[in-house]
């Protein structure tokens, strides 16, 4: 179903076209979640603490392709909203491969520098046995990961978000039936739990290129549209280099966390593997919430809505703040059975370590919902070096806090705490330079 989000009501055309993408995104999450539920209760802790340190990193490499698709994405949403049916099909074949040829390097650089990982993450020796064979079938998912996110966000952008969800569907429940057999029934730990994830990437990946290939003509280039404009391949680099850097800078910062968890142990490494799960879950939606605002904001910005814009501003804010202050009241009170759900309850200490992390960190989601709307904002608007001194305010507070804080009498909890205190940074910078700029942000067009 496609949504034109320049016309109807705003907050309604707004949800309907978030909720897909909520789900979608919950299914993905699924992949790595599978991986790591499975193998905490079925392997045990040292491959837990494995897997969970492997998904920090493995979001890190995800967040550039991410980002580059999501930077895309918003000039698509922008030539859609002008209805420039040529300079949308020119963009496309600029940014596919401009994405397609960073998919290719990051790739051959994950296999090259696997070995140098154990030391920049500073992994203990009983762990990285595990995650060394983990990370050396994930890397293959890369270019499926490019398919799924490329072709999703193109979706999204002409206002499609119910096909990225189906096929996301399709794989998800693929992962979890093959990570069952491989690891279960194969006995293949961690390696058949990385086999079941690439498989069922693939499967996502491939699915929607094709379809997106069969039933959207303007992505099947003519001879006349393989030219690439210096002009346009600027525009193109200039939103998705930069989404790309503030997505990067983003997971960066938290893989420097990660380094920082593992160097408390493996008791702590498992908390976080696990606790990481639940946060994941619980903020994402107000983090898919944040991407489609961004996409009705870049269509009304593109089509000169001003009205539209300023309405869904104020609509989006109530919904994320709310939502997010909701989430953060059911993890404080359901923390402990949901790190039951990762982690056998004889492992006391990793539960209680999981258990204090979400009692801080997860009663603050709801600035981390306002910090993903004012993302969207800035990307939607043409502004994305914005979202990267954001999100260099947030995570630069969080990386320096999380050293100092941890290095006195709060210990491992410090890390825990900087995490609130850099959202409310960047959440200040962000609504004050909006309160500042307003008229010519949405001028600027």
């Amino acid at each position: 179903m496609n949504h034109d989000l320049t016309r109807g009501p705003v907050m309604r055309s707004m949800l309907l076209f978030a909720i897909p993408m909520i789900l979608g995104d919950l299914l993905q999450q699924c992949y790595n979640v599978a991986d790591t539920l499975i193998v905490g209760r079925f392997v045990g802790t040292d491959a837990l603490a494995a897997v969970g340190s492997a998904y920090s990193l493995m979001t890190f490499l995800t967040s550039i392709l991410l980002g580059l698709c999501m930077g895309s994405g918003a000039l698509f949403s922008i030539r859609f909203g002008r209805r420039d049916a040529d300079g949308l099909r020119e963009s496309i074949v600029s940014s596919f491969v401009l994405i397609a040829g960073a998919a290719a390097v990051l790739t051959v650089l994950s296999f090259a520098c696997l070995d140098l990982i154990r030391v920049f993450l500073q992994v203990p020796a009983e762990v990285w046995g595990l995650m060394r064979a983990y990370l050396a079938v994930i890397f293959a998912g890369i270019p499926a990961v490019f398919l799924y996110n490329y072709f999703a966000s193109f979706l999204r952008a002409v206002g499609n978000s119910a096909v990225p969800l189906a096929f996301l569907a399709v794989s998800a429940v693929l992962n979890i039936v093959l990570d069952l057999w491989f690891v279960l029934g194969l006995g293949r730990g961690v390696t058949g739990a990385a086999e079941a994830t690439v498989i069922a990437q693939y499967l996502s990946g491939i699915g929607i290129a094709a379809y997106a290939l069969a039933c959207r003509p303007e992505l099947r280039a003519a001879r006349k549209d393989l030219r690439f404009r210096p002009g346009c391949l600027r525009e193109v680099a200039s939103y998705s280099l930069l989404t790309c850097v503030q997505q990067s800078v983003m997971n960066l910062g938290i893989l420097m966390v990660q380094g920082l968890v593992n160097s408390f142990g493996p008791v702590v490494m498992a908390a976080f593997a696990a606790a990481v799960k639940i946060d994941s879950f619980a903020y994402l939606p107000v983090q898919d919430f944040g991407n489609a605002f961004s996409t009705f904001i870049a269509q009304n910005y593109g089509a000169r809505q001003d009205s539209r814009i300023r309405a869904g501003l104020k609509g989006a804010a109530a919904v994320s703040v709310g939502f997010g202050a909701a989430l953060s009241a059911l993890v404080w009170a359901f923390a402990r059975p949901l790190m039951g759900l990762f982690v056998d309850a004889g492992e006391a200490d990793v539960i209680a370590a999981g258990v204090r992390y979400l009692h801080i960190e997860g009663a603050f989601y709801y600035g981390i919902g306002v910090l993903f709307l004012l993302y969207g904002l800035y990307r939607a608007l043409g502004r994305p070096g914005m979202s990267v001194v954001l999100t260099v305010i947030s995570l630069g507070t969080r990386v320096a806090l999380a050293y100092i804080l941890s290095a006195g009498p709060l210990g491992v909890a410090g890390i825990w705490w900087a995490v609130p205190i850099g959202w409310a940074l960047a959440d200040a910078a962000g609504v004050g330079y909006y309160l500042l700029r307003k008229k010519q942000l949405l001028d600027a067009q």
